[in-house]
């Protein structure tokens, strides 16, 4: 099945070298899961912060046992500061 992968900030360099514009559409085997995804891509899960799938807030220590569906579309981004 195939998803969209979207990360961002210092994030965006665990994305597959074909990714534009922060994200990816890539290819997963059924039912896999959030912390499998990001797993496979190196992405270090306690930098996760932000989670979403589909557009809607996942909070990390729920969203890593959410299971993806064919089309979904997940995004993550790391803490960030601002001022």
């Amino acid at each position: 099945m195939k998803i969209t992968l979207k990360l961002y900030a210092s994030l965006a360099n665990c994305l597959p070298a074909e990714a534009v514009k922060n994200q990816a559409e890539i290819t997963v085997k059924s039912d896999i899961t959030v912390r499998e995804v990001l797993d496979a891509h190196n992405v270090p899960f306690d930098r996760c912060h932000l989670i979403l799938i589909n557009g809607v807030f996942s909070p990390p220590a729920t969203a890593k046992q959410a299971t993806l569906k064919d089309g979904d579309a997940l995004a993550v981004w790391p803490p960030v500061a601002g001022g």
